[in-house]
């Protein structure tokens, strides 16, 4: 950021020398240009100068912007120092509080997850099971349809030839 502003300041105060070299410039030849001629670049070189002071302004708005992001990131650092601070401290704490209780407590606890892990052990043999009925139920239904599907292309088949008999009496007939 300082490097932005370092730049714009450079190039303002370059773009200040070259007005002053033109200025001067300008008062020794006095020869070559009109006077519109000479407003219009002296318009042109104005507007020079207010597009790199905007640039410079908005350099300064982009590094006062950047200053207050610093600070608060600065603030934040310093809490979040204090916060782990404070959770090493209750981490040495429970660490240091081996008590019978908590052991118990602990013990517990395991014996009612070895529990649900039963229970889960189960339901899923329940669940493999019934994957496996379902699986089965599903050949079984493939196989029926596609009896089924033989059935209707025989019935098909046969239905074309009645067809096609019909229409050779009607045409006999005819």
């Amino acid at each position: 950021m300082r490097k932005g502003k370092n730049k714009a300041e450079e190039d303002l105060n370059s773009l200040k020398i070259d007005y002053k070299k033109m200025r001067l410039s300008i008062k020794t030849t006095e020869l070559g240009k009109t006077s519109e001629q000479w407003r219009q670049e002296i318009k042109e070189e104005k507007i020079r100068v207010d597009q790199w002071e905007k640039k410079f302004q908005d350099a300064r708005v982009r590094e006062d912007a950047l200053k207050r992001d610093l600070v608060e990131s600065q603030n934040e650092k310093v809490r979040m120092r204090a916060r782990v601070a404070e959770l090493e401290r209750s981490l040495h704490q429970y660490r240091s509080r081996n008590s019978a209780i908590e052991l118990k407590a602990s013990l517990n606890k395991i014996e009612e997850l070895k529990g649900k892990i039963e229970e889960l052990k189960t339901a899923l043999q329940k669940g493999e099971l019934r994957v496996e009925l379902l699986e089965a139920n599903n050949e079984y239904w493939k196989v029926q349809l596609q009896r089924s599907q033989g059935q209707i292309r025989d019935r098909d088949h046969i239905m074309g030839k009645v067809v096609t008999q019909v229409r050779e009496v009607v045409d006999h007939l005819q």
